[in-house]
């Protein structure tokens, strides 16, 4: 039996409230009484990630710029989406196309991953995306510049090690998603 109680909410309000960036500020009531005034959360969007691997074992990646830290990064193709006007099955795939060009022959659900549950409000959505085909070219968005990268299913754990791939949400799919398949 679990005894660990949840933290009671005394008070919220939204301090940054903008369409790409939602801030609540919470007052809550730990568990043993203390009171917290400034307990800020981060309001985030879903997001739906895919694993994709064509049928030579090549895992789809896609590089592209990070601004909050400068860098560029190698990570799965996912991005964000709303509950309310698309699924996750739906956003995932239409990530996957846009981002890369690809669509899959086999596709599931694998799992929900959590980035950041202390601070974010969001979900990750994991998709396996099999025996996947290029059949146009990318749909990018304004602020997207992306490159495209195939790697070895057997090279990925390698380049996890060296800190080539370095992004703890594709690393957690990578690690899930890998247990799904035969390489």
């Amino acid at each position: 039996m679990n005894k660990l109680k949840k933290w009671k909410i005394l008070k919220s309000k939204m301090v940054l409230d903008h369409p790409w960036c939602q801030v609540r500020q919470d007052e809550i009531e730990l568990p043993n009484g203390k009171i917290i005034d400034d307990y800020f959360v981060s309001i985030k969007p879903d997001v739906a990630m895919v694993l994709p691997i064509t049928s030579s074992k090549e895992i789809i990646f896609v590089r592209q710029y990070r601004h909050a830290v400068g860098e560029f990064f190698l990570e799965l193709p996912a991005g964000n989406f709303d509950p309310t006007k698309e699924s996750a099955e739906v956003a995932a795939i239409r990530e996957l196309t846009e981002e890369t060009g690809y669509i899959p022959e086999e596709f599931r659900k694998i799992g929900i991953l959590y980035d950041k549950p202390s601070k974010d409000t969001n979900q990750i959505h994991l998709f396996l995306a099999e025996n996947v085909s290029k059949v146009g070219e990318q749909q990018l968005d304004i602020t997207e510049e992306i490159e495209v990268v195939l790697i070895p299913v057997k090279s990925v754990l390698n380049k996890i090690v060296q800190g080539e791939i370095s992004v703890a949400g594709t690393i957690a799919a990578l690690f899930l998603g890998l247990n799904f398949i035969n390489y």
